[in-house]
């Protein structure tokens, strides 16, 4: 249950823990480092990483499914930045909070830009669909038609099925007197439509939701025939029905994304029930676009534009169909192996496997030395869903800990946390209820968790606890052994099929104790002395790295070798940057890999012109982060949960861990490397902000397959 509010700590008291072991306070970087034109806006920024992503739709060199599948993830990624960051940045602008950010536009200056970047991006999209993907999968079978296309069998089945099971989930909705103008929920697609009553001339506007959550969006025409027609298109063929004496007189498609992000009191007394709150209002934010479908006539456009209350900034009028998320239905399409990358099954990590016919022990290989994982390469169900199925069973486990921010709904982890406390061991779950668009599985999976006994946390109402880590305590001699699993993604059996994460196995003290008084300090009331080896945001992990890089610089200045390589998914928080730039200025090799958004300008003279930003986007979303300090003979690793942001320095709690032993360091070096090598799916960031796609040599580089290939054959070398 969540602590009473007098035991509950805030952002500020955390901040306030006496630290007297761990990096000192750093100082201010040198002034110019606050021109504003070393640094690139965070939200253009993203709509370049976005864009990268839809050159993978473009690029023919992909297999053809697998450019439908950017081809929707270019949406998707666009609909939640629309909901969460444009509509921060109107919320700045009707708050009056218009200064000028570090990169030194206002929050109306980059709605503007934003619009002006994200406009030739959907234009590309709607051209890509409709020319190049559209005709390729014809080829193949699969066809995305328009009624006047099909056969009059072709349109008396599809007729008959329109009648069966979709004209009775149809609700039309009149605007008129004593109907207002309905509520358009996020993310629904929508007809406008204008009728006419013959009799006494009176002309209404209406509105028909596309029922799309409930049925397919591309109906197939008959069974098996790999054929679709779009469901829009159906109910719009068939208005007459809806409207029963009354003449159709116009009608277009629509679309509104609404702000869903939200934020909870940090006076919130019970957690759960103020963001089970938070969510019922997310469905009634603020509109922040409004997308128009081909074709779509003025006067319908002016009476949504009118109705919904949005500027004409915020309306964008789109050559094709809307919401093209849903083409992702077409990978559910069976066949066509040709059209998709080859299948990859994860492998399990060498070190986690049993001699022949017995089972292995995850527990005994960590205390023989620490293990790295590496997802999707490595088996996330043969290493950290077996690492706490393992505990489960182990009469001489006392505890298992874990934080959740991110779990499917068929996850063994939290399972086998209930099972735990059934054959009585201690369980603690902190579930973070404020994963954004995760919510209402969270909420559900802290009740059925505290239904069975475990011990559930919410967090902190000012924080969101982010880090990743599972804490295993077992009886050991007369004594105890922590054993600590800490990641730099979710427990998400999914998505450990689809992201790059690491995670480190170890049984440390010093690390353990350090998990273990995070736990205690997140579940409990404690003010730790501070932390031995691990860096806690947002405590001190801002500090530790400027201090790691500070003394980098160091190094360098004393004549010794010194590098400094990082990958993570962004980097925008100011101090860091600049200690990157002092750094460069000193005359450390400074190699990025940042996936999406990077605020730090590289190739300024004077500046960072020893400083390289690489982006890797490909098959898996690259989702580790590594941060890499090379000093002389010495190198130092960490690995944890934080992207460089002010977010997870100052508002999360984060956990990012020093890498202890040479193997693993080196095979973490290993995949920087080939992350810096890539020239298959790398973009180089240019000073002015362009992202410069590489060509691939004579002979291509690229990280995923020979990460891949190196998995599958260490697995072969040890069935062999």
């Amino acid at each position: 249950m969540t602590p009473p509010p007098e035991q509950q700590l805030t952002q500020e008291s955390i901040r306030d823990v006496e630290t007297p072991i761990g990096p000192e306070p750093v100082e201010p970087a040198p002034s110019d480092l606050d021109d504003p034109a070393l640094f690139f806006n965070r939200e253009l920024s993203w709509i370049d990483f976005d864009d990268r992503v839809l050159q993978l739709a473009e690029d023919p060199s992909v297999p053809l499914l697998e450019r439908v599948k950017f081809c929707s993830i270019f949406s998707s990624n666009l609909d939640e930045f629309f909901m969460i960051r444009v509509a921060g940045l109107h919320d700045q602008v009707e708050a009056g909070l218009d200064r000028p950010k570090q990169d030194g536009r206002t929050p109306n200056q980059v709605i503007d830009e934003v619009r002006a970047k994200v406009e030739p991006l959907v234009e590309r999209q709607a051209r890509l669909l409709q020319r190049e993907l559209r005709p390729a999968l014809a080829e193949h079978g699969i066809r995305i038609v328009s009624l006047d296309q099909l056969d009059q069998d072709e349109r008396a089945a599809l007729q008959e099925r329109y009648v069966r099971q979709i004209f009775p989930v149809l609700t039309p909705l009149a605007v008129g007197l004593g109907r207002p103008f309905p509520y358009i929920s996020n993310l629904s697609l929508s007809l406008a439509v204008l009728v006419r009553d013959p009799v006494g001339g009176h002309v209404t506007f209406a509105r028909v939701k596309v029922p799309k959550e409930i049925l397919p969006r591309f109906v197939e025409v008959g069974e098996g025939t790999d054929t679709f027609v779009a469901l829009e298109d159906l109910i719009a063929e068939n208005l007459g029905a809806l409207f029963p004496g009354m003449e159709v007189l116009d009608h277009g498609v629509f679309r509104v994304t609404r702000d869903a992000d939200f934020e909870v009191s940090d006076e919130a007394d019970d957690l759960l029930r103020a963001v089970e709150q938070e969510l019922r209002r997310r469905r009634f934010g603020e509109v922040v676009r409004l997308e128009l479908g081909e074709g779509i006539t003025d006067e319908l456009a002016s009476r949504l534009t009118e109705a919904l209350g949005v500027e004409a900034r915020q309306v964008y009028e789109i050559d094709g169909p809307l919401d093209l998320e849903d083409v992702k239905q077409l990978l559910k399409v069976p066949g066509r192996e040709e059209l998709r990358d080859k299948p990859w099954s994860p492998v399990t990590q060498p070190r986690l496997t049993g001699e022949e016919g017995e089972a292995p022990d995850l527990l005994g290989q960590i205390r023989q030395g620490d293990v790295l994982v590496h997802h999707p390469y490595d088996s996330f169900g043969t290493s950290v869903e077996r690492f706490v199925e393992q505990a489960v069973a182990d009469p001489d486990v006392l505890a298992i800990k874990i934080t959740i921010y991110r779990t499917s709904d068929d996850t063994p982890l939290v399972p086998a946390l209930m099972r735990a406390t059934e054959r009585g061991k201690q369980a603690a779950c902190l579930v973070e209820l404020k994963a954004r668009f995760d919510e209402r599985a969270n909420i559900e999976w802290a009740r059925k968790l505290e239904e069975a006994g475990v011990h559930v946390v919410y967090g902190l109402p000012a924080l969101k606890t982010h880090a990743k880590c599972v804490l295993v305590v077992r009886r050991e001699g007369d004594g105890v052994r922590r054993y600590v699993h800490v990641g730099t993604g979710n427990y998400h059996p999914t998505t450990a099929r689809l992201y790059t994460d690491f995670g480190l196995f170890t049984c440390d003290e010093e690390l353990g104790a350090d998990v273990a008084d995070m736990f205690n300090l997140l579940t409990g009331y404690a003010r730790p002395r501070g932390y031995r080896k691990a860096l806690l945001a947002p405590t001190h992990l801002r500090d530790g790295i400027i201090t790691e890089i500070r003394e980098t610089i160091d190094a360098k200045e004393r004549g010794e070798h010194a590098r400094i390589r990082m990958k993570m998914n962004s980097l925008v928080d100011k101090r860091c940057i600049q200690a990157l730039y002092e750094a460069s200025r000193a005359g450390v090799d400074v190699e990025l890999n940042i996936r999406g958004i990077c605020c730090l300008v590289p190739g300024v003279e004077g500046v960072s012109e020893n400083i390289r930003v690489v982006s890797v986007v490909g098959r898996f979303l690259e989702h580790s982060r590594i941060f890499s300090f090379e000093r002389g003979d010495e190198t130092k690793v960490f690995i944890g949960s934080a992207d460089l942001m002010p977010r997870n320095l100052d508002t999360r709690v984060e956990l990012v861990v020093p890498i202890g032993d040479e193997a693993v360091r080196s095979d973490l070096a290993d995949t920087l490397d080939r992350c810096f090598a890539d020239d298959t799916n790398a973009w180089e960031l240019q000073a002015d902000g362009a992202w410069q796609r590489r060509q691939p040599g004579d002979e291509p580089r690229n990280v995923q397959r020979e990460l891949m290939a190196g998995h599958a054959a260490r697995a072969a070398d040890r069935d062999g």
